[in-house]
């Protein structure tokens, strides 16, 4: 199985509606991705890429969910790319859908989240995290890094 992506990235989109991914990311795919990627929605307005291994993992543990599992998966569906391969140099073909709904025309912010990657709006990532921080500083304090 691919991944853990970790670490984030600053890019763009091109004219042409495709990103790069970076070199960092890209090596943590599995031979058994063959270089394969689904392109789809994401968690939070944004873009989710995955590894052709890990989407089929996923969409099996969907497959065999619960009701709630299976709305997403319906929803991952519903937006995902046809199967694609991912240039040597990491580029990837975004739709312009996924992009309109992401609200990305030029930089991008490129994260990886553990089982795929996700392509934000730098302005909605940078809102994201100081949310994510307001929480974190109150939820934990130096004792809990010991």
């Amino acid at each position: 199985m691919s991944g853990e992506f970790l670490g984030t990235f600053y890019n763009s989109v091109n004219k042409q509606k495709w990103i790069t991914i970076p070199a960092g990311i890209k090596k943590k795919f599995a031979p058994s991705a063959k270089q394969q990627v689904i392109v789809t929605i994401g968690p939070q307005s944004n873009i989710a890429i995955y590894p052709l291994d890990n989407w089929n993992k996923k969409i099996e543990k969907l497959s065999n969910g619960n009701e709630r599992e299976k709305k997403l998966l319906i929803m991952l569906r519903t937006f995902a790319s046809a199967q694609q391969k991912m240039e040597a140099n990491g580029r990837v073909k975004i739709q312009d859908e996924l992009l309109v709904l992401a609200q990305i025309d030029g930089k991008v912010v490129i994260k990886g989240e553990g089982n795929f990657i996700s392509v934000w709006n730098p302005e909605r990532y940078r809102t994201y995290t100081q949310e994510l921080m307001k929480e974190h500083t109150k939820s934990f304090d130096t004792l809990d890094y010991q």
